[in-house]
């Protein structure tokens, strides 16, 4: 240990600096006269300089406590504590001038100092008062840092993120890291160093991790390029080598954060995609100063529509869903956000003709986005009735309110699972898509629907689910090895949803680009490896079964149907087929259906109208015989 553990008192910081500005004076004198001088040049200065020396250490003394450069720890010396001590040196530099040109003036002729001598003082003194606590910073660094170095590592990313996470690594005494280089996919930057450490291009990560032994890299690139950081995440599970990122700047306090913030890399990380690309003028002229209700806005896909609205500054915002306590806390966070938000929150129950009337009557809304829905496929399986009247009576209780009320545009957020359903659920969806889509055209009210995939880390889905059984320590659970499911972000799923709602013009089914489908049994190994296990050794997968209702793959769209592109790369128009007017009478009954809770008998009428709707794994299997 070169250093105490103990602060070094203020008293003796104050006589080091005044030593240390004496020094630099005294080699200014000595670069004047350039190392030497006749004994007589010597004797006049002194005599003018020993009149001036008890002014130097006097005005020194005065000025490093009033900016109270003693102040900071020197072994964590901050750019702050840079800043106060040039601050204070400059200051002092121009006291000695004011106090010179006093005593040419009206003393005895002399200036304190010769300028030249002010000058190189000024500049020594600055170099020998930093580079004293940068040096025993270093050397405190040094001396506490662990000498057994568990990991080596790569720091993705060579901008100002990655130095302050080198910075950070590097002054935490307890890391066992050594830092081998940056690596970016820059190649104009590529052989130059940062702060000492070499950057080399992403290219050569293989050879860095067979030459150096790498064992864990960083990502710390605030927004990277989602294929780049894809190939290097894939390359580093495949050996092995741990993951991680840096937090949000968000997160950051005074332009820093702390080792315990860098985390490891989640799966959301890796199956986003690049950021969407919104028509923010159109969005935001059709949404700002509007009355906008969202249904099941305590749920995931709701809550997500909640803060992307928020954006566009409605004059109001209501927030309806039955479910209390996620209501509660969502209203808790709205508030905390100090956005200036006006909403509403409406706790209802979709399925509540009276409630949702006087919903609409009392707030008048001129955009309706349906995302209220019982979506868990084995629960609806098991409970027909109850999908029928929240997905089907629920979602006909909205749209014929909003007819009724001359809503503008009503946006109905749909499933895959609407696409040639094999499930209730699915089917239920679809039943609700017919409904609404039929009753475009009997007012001056716009009914749109969204349909897309599974939702990152949406409740009850199935990354939640695993996080859930990593942690327990196991066995992760998948269905069937060939089961494969498209993915998307809340953020990037409701960024679509406003997009597509309000480009549409009544009548459309619009699908989204969910990029291409992931093996879950793929998923679920990514995870274990995330999570730092070893698949086998640390933990199992365990195969049980389709569940009732589940299918293998999720379409987007059916085969009777067509799709064409928008101007929106990620959004498509499903050309859909006419369904009959004898459509709606069927739902009419279907609803009457409920009082009966004759599961067989839903179902087959479920089945009448969404004729491709063919039972998988389910008790329901012998209707379509």
């Amino acid at each position: 240990m070169l250093l105490p553990k103990t602060n070094t008192p203020r008293w003796v910081i104050i006589i080091i600096d005044l030593l240390l500005s004496l020094t630099a004076l005294f080699v200014a004198y000595l670069i004047r006269f350039d190392l030497k001088a006749e004994d007589y040049v010597i004797a006049e200065e002194w005599a003018i300089l020993s009149k001036s020396i008890i002014i130097f250490i006097g005005v020194k003394y005065i000025i490093f406590y009033l900016f109270k450069i003693h102040k900071g720890l020197v072994r964590h010396t901050s750019t702050e504590d840079l800043k106060r001590i040039m601050s204070a040196t400059l200051f002092s530099s121009i006291i000695f001038a004011i106090l010179g040109y006093l005593r040419f003036m009206f003393y005895d002729g002399y200036y304190l100092f010769p300028k030249s001598v002010l000058v190189i003082e000024f500049l020594a003194s600055s170099m020998f008062l930093l580079g004293s606590r940068f040096l025993v910073k270093i050397i405190y660094l040094e001396s506490n840092k662990s000498k057994d170095i568990e990991n080596r590592v790569l720091i993705y990313g060579a901008g100002v993120s990655g130095m302050m996470t080198k910075r950070t690594i590097q002054k935490d005494t307890l890391a066992k890291e050594a830092i081998i280089g940056f690596i970016d996919d820059n190649k104009k930057i590529s052989g130059n160093r940062l702060e000492g450490i070499t950057i080399f291009h992403s290219s050569k990560l293989e050879k860095l991790v067979k030459d150096e032994g790498v064992t864990k890299l960083i990502i710390a690139i605030q927004n990277p390029d989602k294929d780049n950081q894809n190939k290097i995440a894939e390359f580093c599970l495949a050996n092995n080598i741990i993951i991680q990122k840096v937090p949000s700047t968000k997160s950051w306090i005074n332009g820093e954060f702390s080792a315990k913030q860098i985390s490891k890399i989640r799966i959301n990380d890796l199956l986003g995609r690049k950021p969407i690309s919104l028509d923010e003028k159109r969005i935001n002229s059709e949404l700002r100063g509007q009355v906008i209700l969202v249904t099941g806005a305590a749920g995931s896909i709701g809550s997500g529509m909640v803060r992307q609205i928020a954006k566009y500054k409605p004059s109001k915002l209501i927030l309806l869903d039955q479910a209390e306590s996620p209501m509660y806390d969502l209203q808790i966070e709205l508030i905390s956000e100090d956005n200036n938000l006006s909403f509403e929150v409406v706790i209802g129950d979709i399925r509540n003709r009276e409630r949702m009337k006087n919903v609409f009557e009392t707030y008048m809304p001129r955009y309706v986005f349906h995302a209220a829905a019982y979506k868990h496929v084995p629960l609806m399986e098991d409970n027909p009735s109850e999908a029928i009247l929240t997905n089907v009576l629920g979602t006909k209780n909205l749209v014929d309110l909003s007819l009724e009320n001359n809503v503008f545009k009503f946006v109905m957020i749909s499933t895959d699972k609407a696409v040639n359903p094999t499930n209730v659920m699915g089917a239920s969806k679809r039943i609700a898509e017919i409904y609404a889509q039929g009753s475009n055209g009997k007012s001056d009210t716009k009914f749109i629907t969204t349909r897309f995939g599974n939702v990152l880390g949406s409740n009850g889905s199935v990354i939640p689910l695993f996080s859930r059984q990593i942690d327990s320590g196991g066995p992760v659970t998948v269905t069937d090895e060939r089961v494969t499911r498209f993915f998307m972000t809340i953020p990037e799923a409701c960024q679509l949803v406003l997009e597509a709602g309000t480009m549409g013009d009544g009548g459309e089914i619009f699908v989204f680009d969910m990029g291409k489908s992931v093996k879950i049994i793929d998923l679920a190994k990514k995870m274990i490896k995330l999570s730092g296990l070893e698949l086998g050794k640390d933990i199992q997968i365990k195969i049980t079964g389709l569940r009732p209702g589940e299918k293998l793959y999720e379409e987007l769209l059916s085969n009777k149907e067509n799709s064409l592109t928008t101007h929106h790369p990620q959004i498509y128009r499903a050309k859909m087929r006419e369904e009959s007017g004898e459509q709606v009478t069927r739902i009419s009954e279907l609803i009457e259906l409920f009082s009966s809770q004759d599961n067989m008998g839903i179902v087959k009428q479920m089945k009448a109208i969404v004729p491709e709707f063919i039972s998988n794994n389910s008790t329901f299997e012998k209707l379509d015989s």
